[in-house]
């Protein structure tokens, strides 16, 4: 087999990505900047449907996995707010199903056309009530090939919603890939569809396909399986990567395009990039305490600082990067005052 150099946008590797994995249904509204998701993907053999809106589209993507379909949805930061009800619901019955976001400034429809990393927080706790779910992001083109692969695979072992979080810089970002190697062993679907057997689609609590929803004990048996099987899943998928400078006690935490902005720092650093940004990597508590000072980078306002902080239980510092642009000549500035 000849290995074949493309030229792709983050964009196209993902539709790439998604069709290796098997996808069978797509639904999506468009949006800058993942409409281009929607385009390619218009042009495949891949049923597809342009939903009337964003809700409309995740629905549609509900039902055509619960069919028997490997299913995937793409939106930036207002289409991602829009499909959070639905998002709650599908982690409710148990739904394997990929959400691409491309994310962009914001809130409300903030700056379209600029890439940013503002929906962490909303792609963990969006949707109402307490849920569990696994959050991938990457920051080439050749990875966001490499995690839609991933993201599908952590659904279908997962049975809910995976969330593939693609900063708009990297999504329109073009590179070029050999994809050629770079396949993961893809997951089949072990759900039976809708007709096989006795299954219970409602948002009710239920136990036996009888809904049970005046008892607590029935609802945290319930929740207590549902969080067990995604944890037990995501164990599969605790992708990172960590550079370490052993002359350096200070740790830079970064991902998506940040990540790659700091890379040449490493000669001075340490670097811990997150991939699967939820549930927190578990080893970062034992490489954080090998460092004095912990500093993260990101395009938000502390979004994920605030999650990796409460959950080492120590301070971390924020060099935030607003407005849809990522100077390193700033960082640097910024680190030197730090130090």
């Amino acid at each position: 087999m000849v290995n074949i150099a493309r030229l792709l946008s983050g964009n196209d590797a993902v539709v790439e990505g998604a069709l290796a994995a098997g996808l069978d249904f797509f639904s999506a509204y468009p949006i800058t900047p993942a409409t281009e998701i929607m385009e390619s993907i218009a042009k495949t053999n891949v049923k597809f449907i342009q939903g009337e809106d964003e809700i409309a589209a995740i629905t549609m993507c509900i039902g055509a996995s619960l069919a028997g379909s490997k299913a995937m949805t793409a939106t930036s930061g207002p289409g991602f707010s829009l499909k959070q009800e639905s998002i709650g619901y599908a982690f409710k019955i148990g739904v394997p199903l990929l959400i691409v976001c491309c994310q962009r400034v914001g809130p409300s429809t903030g700056m379209a056309t600029f890439g940013a990393q503002g929906d962490i927080l909303q792609a963990k706790h969006g949707s109402h009530g307490d849920y569990v779910n696994i959050v991938i992001t990457p920051n080439s083109v050749e990875e966001c090939y490499k995690y839609t692969i991933e993201a599908i695979n952590a659904s279908e072992e997962s049975h809910s919603p995976v969330i593939l979080l693609v900063d708009g810089l990297i999504a329109h970002m073009h590179e070029t890939v050999i994809l050629e190697g770079l396949k993961s062993a893809i997951k089949k679907r072990s759900l039976e569809p809708l007709g096989s057997g006795k299954r219970h689609f409602t948002g009710l609590t239920s136990k036996g396909n009888t809904p049970k929803d005046k008892d607590p004990l029935i609802y945290r048996e319930w929740y207590n399986a549902r969080k067990k099987e995604i944890l037990d899943a995501a164990k599969n998928y605790e992708f990172y990567e960590y550079i370490q400078n052993p002359n350096s006690d200070t740790l830079l935490v970064a991902y998506g395009i940040s990540s790659r902005v700091i890379l040449s720092l490493r000669n001075r650093y340490s670097i811990f990039r997150p991939i699967r940004l939820f549930p927190i990597i578990e080893e970062l508590e034992g490489i954080a305490k090998k460092y004095h000072k912990i500093v993260i980078i990101e395009m938000n306002d502390g979004q994920y600082r605030d999650e990796i902080q409460s959950f080492l239980k120590r301070e971390v510092r924020l060099i935030s990067q607003l407005g849809g642009k990522i100077s390193l000549a700033e960082i640097q500035n910024e680190l030197s005052r730090i130090d």
